[in-house]
């Protein structure tokens, strides 16, 4: 057997999420599909993360393993490229180590999130339409609260099934783009709907609804129940996957 590491990105509305679910198109299932045809036989892919219905990844990793005896070749970006979907691209392939896991290896995942003041037929699939005036300076001194707190049960999704709830954020601020407002968070990793709770909720904040104090209150709550709402998923983009960079010395195909 042999581990490989597949690189690559798409458009979240063409998809129902990234993991496989009964009757629906996902980006696992039609990677998974197109990788078994190009190989001859079926083979199973695990991503470094899971990405809900809408949601657009720039950059996204999975890992697949190939039996002894089967080799990529160097056309297979190529030729996957040909298979796939115009919303889902390939970038590359890399042989790893046959114990790497793309998610448990990866050091941290950058998300974004685009807010646009106006409505614009270019990218309403890419950024949330939403008009109101926002205070951000106050979004960013609330945002601050997030580099001394580690458990985020308030943002997540009830009824998810993990270890723990602790996460650590390194980045999490507002900054303007044009005329888009974007909010940025890098953490080692990522609750279910955490980054769309997280967003809303500053959204309170920037429109006085609540103030830094308040947060701190939600954040010590653990109840997601007393935090915002969850924004549009169109909003949200995967911008990066940090990994050590030696795992990509040994390129395969790309």
């Amino acid at each position: 057997m042999s581990r490989y590491l597949l690189a690559f990105s798409y458009d979240g509305g063409s998809f129902h999420g990234y993991q496989i679910q009964p009757n629906a198109t996902t980006v696992q299932s039609v990677l998974q599909d197109k990788l078994s045809l190009l190989l001859g036989s079926s083979l199973e892919i695990v991503g470094s993360s899971r990405t809900d219905a809408g949601v657009h990844a720039h950059q996204q990793f999975a890992h697949f393993d190939l039996p002894e005896g089967k080799k990529i070749k160097e056309n297979w970006v190529f030729r996957l490229n040909r298979m796939l979907p115009d919303s889902l691209a390939v970038q590359g392939i890399y042989q790893v180590s046959d114990d790497f896991h793309a998610r448990f290896a990866a050091l941290s995942r950058t998300y974004e999130y685009r807010i646009s003041p106006s409505k614009s037929p270019f990218n309403a699939n890419y950024a949330y339409h939403f008009s109101v005036d926002l205070d951000v300076n106050a979004m960013n001194e609330a945002a601050a609260l997030f580099f001394q707190h580690s458990d985020y049960q308030c943002f997540s999704k009830v009824k998810t099934d993990v270890a723990t709830f602790n996460c650590t954020i390194m980045q999490a601020s507002w900054a303007r783009r044009g005329e888009e407002l974007v909010f940025t968070i890098q953490g080692n990793r990522f609750l279910r709907g955490m980054v769309r709770a997280v967003v809303g909720t500053l959204l309170e904040v920037g429109q006085g609804r609540l103030n830094k104090t308040q947060l701190q209150v939600i954040l010590d709550s653990k109840d997601r129940c007393k935090a915002g709402r969850a924004v549009p998923a169109h909003g949200l983009h995967l911008l990066e996957v940090e990994y050590p960079a030696t795992i990509f010395d040994a390129k395969c195909a790309g």
